[in-house]
């Protein structure tokens, strides 16, 4: 059983600030330790359940965060960014039997986490069919468009219960939850352990209900704070100016949505 995991650490237990997000602040240190802890513990789970072939990547910033020394011999792991429009998914393929998500956050415009943004700070709202748009979601899809079903998340309380709205059979670990900017988490420990526990769970079951279906078009919004941004991405081939600080993009290949994303989102 061949499995990926993609890694954030806004949804990691006990992070609040961005600058325990950041390499060579006070508290990254302690935060990026914990993240790699807890995907260590995803991949235990993984490997309970029988996968020997597990690609973990690392999709927080510089893509540099977690100890690969830490986590278990039976793991290979995608450091640093490819620069393709897979992103956060980068190494995902057709040939993978399931996807997880570890560390993962509440959408930009929700007040599920005090870090809740969606790619990066430059935007304000992401939306896809009229829906608010998460990494989580934005990935979900991406794993879809591979045919790879997403059997588990963790992160914070909000984030869960959107990814298991999207999809009703996926299990979620919800590690803390954000109450204005502050965040009330649960002890790494137990984190870790239920983690661990659950993603083998996960593994061990029917994993096709969790494969997400594409919608037939996909209608995408993406508002910025700078008005600059939107007339920027508003010259991409197909987009348009919403509003004074929107742009506005329709495809039907989720494909073209990630490209959308790679020059107008993700570059932002």
């Amino acid at each position: 059983m061949k499995v990926f995991i993609s890694a954030d650490i806004e949804g990691t237990a006990g992070v609040v600030s961005w600058p325990e997000t950041e390499l060579g602040e006070k508290g990254y240190a302690y935060c990026a330790d914990e993240m790699t802890e807890e995907v260590a513990a995803a991949c235990r789970g993984a490997i309970a359940a029988g996968s020997r072939d597990i690609l973990v990547k690392d999709a927080h910033d510089f893509a540099r965060n977690i100890n690969p020394e830490k986590l278990p011999e039976d793991v290979k792991i995608m450091r640093g960014w490819t620069r393709g429009p897979a992103s956060m998914m980068a190494g995902l393929d057709r040939s993978y039997d399931a996807a997880a998500m570890v560390g993962y956050h509440s959408a930009g415009a929700t007040n599920g986490n005090p870090l809740a943004h969606t790619m990066n700070t430059k935007n304000e709202l992401v939306t896809l069919n009229g829906q608010v748009m998460s990494e989580f979601m934005m990935n979900a899809y991406t794993a879809a468009y591979f045919g790879v079903p997403v059997v588990f998340v963790s992160g914070d309380r909000m984030l869960c219960e959107s990814a298991a709205k999207l999809i009703p059979a996926i299990t979620c670990v919800p590690v803390s939850e954000g109450i204005g900017d502050a965040s009330v988490s649960i002890h790494p420990a137990v984190a870790r352990r239920k983690i661990e526990d659950r993603m083998e769970k996960a593994l061990s079951e029917d994993r096709s209900k969790c494969l997400l279906r594409l919608p037939e078009k996909f209608e995408i919004s993406v508002r910025f704070h700078d008005h600059s941004r939107a007339y920027r991405g508003s010259f991409f081939p197909g987009a348009k100016a919403d509003g004074m600080k929107g742009v506005a993009f329709e495809a039907k290949d989720y494909f073209d949505v990630l490209t959308f994303f790679m020059f107008v989102l993700s570059d932002a």
